[in-house]
């Protein structure tokens, strides 16, 4: 357990801090973990929340893992965060495996703890991708009604997913347009997106967005890669393709642990590099509980703040 608590109650909302961050004139940080499986795990998320910790980043959230089956550790993973760490964190919520008193009470206890954002999400079948969906008898069907709901119950700032490279059900991008639009005008607040690594992609779909005439903050998310298996995995699992030439530089590589990591890492600096050139309103990383990759890409952009970035002034 940590030596100290931070309590701050109640914690600044994603909205707040995209308003914060737009009158400094920077792009929002965050970071996003997963929760964990095991004591072992505990550790090494936590370890990793200490260091995010350092560069005071804008917001952090904790995932959902597939088919909804890390729910309650991602709640006690997120609540913990709210009550023991300086970090405002994002609650993640999906409609899998729960009624809708259910849901209720699991709002209710991220509010308990201080967390006034959450990322409403439908998520993956139980049955895992690529089965068909079957909602929870008593619960909802579609992130929009989870949204809605949210709303309902006041006192959050709303967050959906958005699909750069297309959600899997989706038959075109138009509809995953038309689907973020219909979720703005329920209620939600922002947008983050699945990883992905085409800047045109993510472009199109902001501008798609803007056509619909919704005013919708859309958050890049960015997964540097450090292990060619894990991110092919998880590509296939949400559909996001690679680029032939950044698998081919892994490839060659692929020997060499180090190489590997500073091929990932100077890609993704690349694909930020292009987002914010475009004026994108924050990065957000999937650290996947390891945050030195992600920590590289930041300081290689400058965005670095807090205690880490006081320290890399004074050895620089």
């Amino acid at each position: 357990m940590p030596e100290a608590s931070v309590m701050r109650q109640p914690h600044r909302t994603v909205v707040e801090a995209l308003e914060v961050a737009r009158a400094e004139r920077r792009p929002t940080v965050s970071f996003e973990f997963f929760p964990p499986r095991d004591e072992a795990g505990e550790t090494v998320l936590w370890q990793a929340v200490r260091r995010v910790e350092t560069v005071s980043p804008d917001f952090v959230s904790v995932t959902y893992g597939a088919g909804g089956g890390t729910q309650e550790r991602t709640v006690r993973a997120t609540q913990r965060i709210a009550r023991e760490s300086s970090l405002s964190p994002v609650a993640h919520l999906t409609c899998v495996g729960r009624t809708v008193p259910q849901l209720r009470q699991v709002v209710g206890a991220y509010a308990d703890a201080g967390v006034r954002s959450v990322l409403a999400l439908r998520g993956d079948p139980p049955g895992g991708p690529g089965q068909p969906w079957q909602p929870t008898p008593g619960g909802l069907d579609r992130a929009l009604q989870l949204v809605e709901l949210l709303r309902a119950l006041g006192g959050f700032s709303v967050g959906v997913a958005a699909f750069p490279d297309r959600h899997p059900e989706s038959r075109t991008p138009s509809q995953d347009a038309r689907v973020l639009a219909l979720k703005a005008r329920a209620g939600a607040t922002f947008a983050i997106t699945q990883f992905f690594f085409d800047a045109d992609a993510y472009l199109r779909l902001v501008d798609a967005v803007d056509a619909q005439g919704v005013d919708l903050p859309v958050i890049p998310g960015i997964m540097p890669v450090t292990n060619l298996r894990q991110v092919s995995r998880f590509a296939e699992l949400s559909g996001t393709p690679l680029p032939a030439d950044l698998v081919g530089r892994l490839e060659a590589v692929a020997d060499d642990p180090a190489a590997v990591r500073a091929v990932g890492v100077e890609a993704a600096t690349r694909l930020c590099e292009r987002l914010l050139a475009a004026g994108v309103p924050g990065l957000h990383f999937y650290t996947l509980n390891s945050s030195t990759a992600t920590l590289e890409v930041c300081g290689d952009l400058g965005l670095l703040r807090g205690r880490a970035a006081a320290a890399a002034r004074r050895t620089g």
